[in-house]
């Protein structure tokens, strides 16, 4: 690049005829309904590109995402829409933490409904998303030569260099390279706050971004919190957007695939970890970790002779979404949810710990307590007889009673009830595993029954925890007594 028109000459050409319309010798003359943009112009990996910033509200409205084949070439994958409505409850959260830090810095007080809100949506210490990808096609590749786009050079007092304003008109749509979900997650979020203030209620059908809330009339003062988010959409939030310039088709495919396939996911402990936003993983934290002393490992040992007794955290995040939400997963929890079932809940840590020799060295050679499926069966019952809608009217005495006889239970790898289905009748009988089968699901269908096997002198659950667990707690209602869920 090797001359910019400042703003103050920008009434004069910045070259000759030939070098009109480009980026690299700024012009004068461009489209009509042309949309002004600040940006940064750098080179990734030696292709000019440009960052901007476009207000949150906007970016529908100048953008597209190449997926629809009768609209186009393809080169994005059909969309997600529950990924997106997830990515769309984020947003909303952002939005009124947005709002709530306005207020702030401005000095003005913020009232309890923004705090409120923010805890019932699952409040967190930190929002932000990362930059979209998008390119604009039918210009020059690099946007040189005719047919590029307009704009100018910003200088600061002293005639550096601070940025560029160009000149996007109607035919220099972005297109979403990466970032699709989050655009539609944008729009869906746009959409839903309109309609808070259009009706006053929360809608009970199409975009439900708070499904506890379904139908229900706005209070006047969330109604003041959800008009300062949908300022905060409007004017001062933004999405950040690197913008390729004058890609073809073949070219977005493969940004599209380096940008989704090179990249390493994040072990599942580790993302565990530094999750300050899920109230599960911050019950884990604080209170099995501060409380209880809980041993916590980001790595599951290769071998059993290898376990120090530590519980791996994807496995007690993965427990406790059973015991709070009766869920293979902690997403959609909310403080509002949550909070309140925390007693309980690590009540049945207290009495985990009493199991003998679980978080002992080795702990998973001497008690298959150990083994995070025996731990979901726990947490399975724990959300049947507390949160269940179809708790049974004593639930209360019963939990009381799976608490304290849960340590009296033989966890030993030698207890025949494990290997029940690895039993003939007459060894079953012998085992004194008569009526264990009425509460058992039918054995005579497709379902899978092959829950493990004795190994080694060591009973190993199957990998097939969502298969097992269900099984695992039906196999302790019985020894302890409990009421048959059949």
């Amino acid at each position: 690049m090797t001359s910019y028109p400042s703003l103050s000459d920008f009434s004069s050409p910045a070259g000759g005829p030939q070098d009109l319309d480009t980026l690299d010798v700024l012009a004068e003359m461009g489209d009509v309904n042309e949309t002004p943009f600040n940006v940064f112009i750098g080179h990734n990996l030696g292709h000019r590109v440009f960052t901007m910033s476009v207000p949150f509200r906007k970016f529908t409205d100048i953008s597209a995402v190449a997926n629809d084949r009768d609209a186009g070439p393809v080169s994005q994958r059909a969309l997600d829409e529950a990924h997106a409505k997830k990515l769309a409850v984020y947003m909303m959260k952002g939005l009124v933490s947005a709002a709530k830090s306005r207020r702030i810095s401005m000095g003005k007080d913020v009232p309890d409904a923004f705090n409120n809100l923010l805890n019932r949506l699952g409040d967190q210490p930190y929002f932000s998303l990362q930059p979209l990808v998008c390119n604009i096609r039918n210009i020059p590749f690099g946007g040189n030569g005719p047919g590029g786009i307009r704009g100018i050079r910003l200088e600061t007092a002293t005639g550096e260099t601070a940025a560029f304003k160009v000149f996007l008109s109607e035919r220099h749509v972005l297109w979403v390279v990466d970032g699709q979900h989050r655009r539609y997650a944008a729009n869906l979020v746009i959409k839903f706050l309109e309609q808070l203030r259009q009706t006053g209620k929360y809608p009970s059908k199409g975009i439900v971004l708070m499904p506890n809330e379904k139908g229900t009339q706005i209070t006047e003062s969330d109604m003041q919190v959800w008009n300062e988010a949908y300022d905060a959409a409007r004017s001062f939030s933004s999405l950040t957007v690197e913008v390729h310039l004058g890609l073809d088709i073949d070219q977005e495919r493969q940004l599209f695939h380096d940008l989704n396939r090179l990249g390493k996911k994040v072990d599942s402990s580790l993302a565990f970890k530094f999750d300050g936003a899920n109230p599960i993983t911050q019950f884990i934290k604080r209170d099995l970790k501060e409380t209880y002393n809980l041993p916590m490992t980001e790595t599951e040992p290769k071998d059993w002779s290898e376990d120090k007794g530590a519980l791996v955290l994807k496995d007690l995040v993965a427990v406790n979404a059973i015991a709070f939400l009766n869920k293979s997963n902690i997403g959609g929890a909310t403080p509002a949810v949550i909070e309140p079932r925390e007693p309980t809940v690590l009540d049945l840590w207290g009495h985990i710990r009493k199991i003998p020799h679980f978080g002992e060295d080795k702990a998973r050679e001497k008690t298959v307590a150990a083994q995070p499926v025996v731990m979901k069966a726990f947490a399975k019952l724990t959300y049947d007889l507390n949160f269940s809608n179809r708790r049974p009217a004593d639930s209360d005495e019963l939990y009381a009673r799976f608490l304290s006889k849960l340590p009296e239970v033989d966890f030993s790898h030698s207890n025949p009830m494990w290997n029940y289905y690895g039993l003939t009748q007459q060894e079953r009988k012998d085992a004194g595993l008569e009526g264990l089968s009425d509460y058992l699901p039918d054995d005579t269908g497709a379902a899978n029954r092959d829950i493990g096997a004795l190994q080694g002198g060591y009973f190993r659950f199957g990998a097939k925890h969502n298969d097992i667990y269900p099984i695992l707690a039906d196999m302790l209602r019985w020894a302890l007594k409990l009421p048959n869920r059949r």
